[in-house]
């Protein structure tokens, strides 16, 4: 499995074909464990610290504003926030909690997590070295990236409900399409806003170089969402993503994912056989598509 330069793994689960980088043996069962927060140093609170600060000033004009007046509930940036504080919070706003975890972990642990409104959170922290790019997830990622959103009611619902979907697809093979969807929604989505697009994505929020990238150039093909379509798209672990999926709301969002998936994974794989997948930054006939202005 690859990394990319804008500090994400393809998935936040699964741990590919190399050896995962989290010390796995203090995990639990189901791959959760105790935030050691004794291990953290004063230079992996400051790099946080500037991780933190640094995404934050890119924000605005960017980020949705659902991120935006979510973000301070993760506390103050001086140090790598205790779970269990943010735990407190995020129960009281959606029920949801998040969990630590070593780093990766397999696709039916990472599922049964969401589905139990359990956010499972990498609990170690990149080197100053890796400031910019990290091959895995680290805390600041799953954090910074992921936890924000779920104080929204609606997209906490949609990620409970992706939880449950994602159980079924692995009686179903159908983990590859389910992955597709995650990729294109919670790591790099955009939604359309009266103020214009804005990123909601953990992997471009998170991203010191892709949240403007994702907005305002001209480069990348923005793509009205269509559930069937997505799941047919390639994407980019390599470098920037050429094409993004745009969502008018989360609620748009939540409706299209809730259903039984099992009739759409039928007639995805079907389109496959009968016309190929859709490469990254294609664009079909009729398509709707997202100027930057």
């Amino acid at each position: 499995m690859k990394g990319v330069n804008v500090g994400v793994a393809p998935v936040t689960y699964g741990t590919g074909d190399r050896a995962p980088r989290g010390e796995y043996g203090r995990a639990r069962s189901d791959y959760t464990c105790a935030q050691d927060f004794a291990q953290y140093t004063e230079a992996d609170h400051a790099t946080y610290r500037r991780l933190y600060e640094r995404q934050l000033q890119q924000l605005p004009g960017l980020a949705c504003d659902e991120f935006i007046s979510a973000v301070h509930k993760l506390g103050a940036p001086e140090q790598i926030p205790r779970f269990d504080d943010i735990s407190e919070r995020l129960m009281k706003a959606t029920g949801w909690q998040i969990v630590g975890v070593p780093g990766l972990i397999p696709e039916e642990a990472f599922f049964s997590l969401l589905a139990e409104q359990r956010f499972p959170v990498t609990d170690w922290i990149r080197k100053p070295e890796e400031f910019d790019y990290v091959v895995e997830p680290d805390i600041f990622h799953d954090l910074f990236g992921h936890v924000p959103l779920l104080f929204n009611p609606v997209f906490a619902d949609y990620m409970q409900a992706y939880g449950a979907g994602g159980m079924k697809a692995s009686r179903l093979d159908a983990c590859e399409l389910l992955a597709r969807l995650y990729w294109y929604t919670v790591e790099f989505g955009l939604i359309h806003t009266p103020q214009g697009l804005r990123a909601y994505g953990a992997g471009i929020l998170s991203s010191a170089g892709e949240l403007r990238y994702s907005v305002t150039s001209p480069e990348p093909k923005r793509v009205g969402f269509d559930l069937q379509r997505l799941m047919r798209s390639r994407y980019r672990i390599d470098t920037f993503q050429a094409s993004y999926f745009v969502i008018d709301s989360f609620q748009q969002l939540f409706d299209a994912t809730a259903p039984d998936f099992t009739a759409v994974y039928r007639e995805v794989r079907e389109s496959i056989l009968a016309e190929g997948e859709i490469d990254a930054g294609q664009v079909l006939p009729g398509e709707r598509l997202y100027s930057t202005v």
